[in-house]
């Protein structure tokens, strides 16, 4: 794989793995409006990469909320090991991420066949980009002041099913637990830091997945190992500015460009198609 290929590529996932503009979905537009070939017979491989720049925006994120984090983890499992009582904040905030985690898990391995099929489906993408924009500048009208600390076992298993959705590429992850955020009453703030915090288990689960499913570090030929690097690191750096950015923004303005932007994207897609450019 071209390393050149594999640094843009990086970008363009840290850039969009946290912003509601699906990440997935952007990987898979740019090498087919680029007319790129990297991975070509390889389905396996070009998984790996996906997940492996996945896991570059996993270390940015924990890079900028690394406090957080380590409280959430540090308590959820206090919580089991010293049976804490009460249990923390942070403690049970930590095992509602982790049951908001169980519906995507079982509908990535159930559905996995089903959708590496739709992964090659780019009109599908721009449909989904199109409409979850709507769905997302829909709801970010809504007005609601609930906090992270208000999140409970409902409010979990309610984003869980929503993040499952975002399996199919163009929905997004962070746009999809936005949206449903937002219709449940949190503020933007809190629905893009629950999304955020929401893709700890589900990338690393996914990273640990993929990582032994083809045959660990000697499963990537050795041609590819230098693409895999270089694009992890650059979705790694460009992951911390997304979110720190998105943090910033959200406290002075809403989703709406976001919608716009999906809406645009798609459009030009289904033109080109629809024009037998692509």
């Amino acid at each position: 794989m071209s390393v050149l290929h594999a640094i843009l590529l990086g970008i363009a996932q840290g850039l969009t793995e946290f912003l509601p503009v699906s990440s997935s979905g952007h990987l898979q537009i740019i090498p087919w409006l680029a007319d790129w070939s990297d991975f070509e017979g390889r389905d396996d491989l070009k998984k790996a990469f996906d997940v492996a720049l996945h896991l570059g925006t996993l270390m940015g994120l924990l890079a900028c909320l690394r406090r957080e984090v380590w409280a959430l983890v540090r308590d959820g499992i206090s919580a089991v090991t010293r049976r804490q009582a009460p249990m923390t904040d942070e403690g049970r905030l930590g095992w509602l991420l982790v049951l908001a985690t169980i519906p995507a898990a079982a509908v990535g391995v159930g559905l996995r066949s089903v959708i590496d099929e739709a992964d090659d489906e780019v009109w599908l993408t721009a449909v989904m980009l199109a409409a979850f924009g709507v769905l997302l500048w829909w709801s970010d009208r809504r007005t609601g002041q609930r906090d992270v600390g208000e999140f409970g076992v409902r409010d979990a298993l309610g984003l869980g099913l929503a993040q499952a959705c975002s399996l199919q590429p163009g929905v997004s992850r962070s746009g999809v637990i936005i949206t449903a955020g937002r219709l449940l009453s949190f503020n933007r703030e809190a629905a893009a830091r629950l999304a955020m915090l929401m893709s700890v288990p589900v990338i690393a689960g996914a990273g640990v997945y993929e990582f032994i499913d083809i045959g660990g570090w000697g499963g990537i030929p050795a041609d590819a190992r230098a693409g895999f690097a270089w694009g992890t690191a650059a979705s790694a750096v460009t992951g911390f500015a997304a979110v720190k950015g998105l943090l910033a923004l959200v406290r002075t303005r809403s989703f709406g460009p976001f919608a716009v932007y999906r809406i645009l994207v798609a459009l030009l897609v289904l033109s080109l198609i629809a024009a037998s450019v692509r």
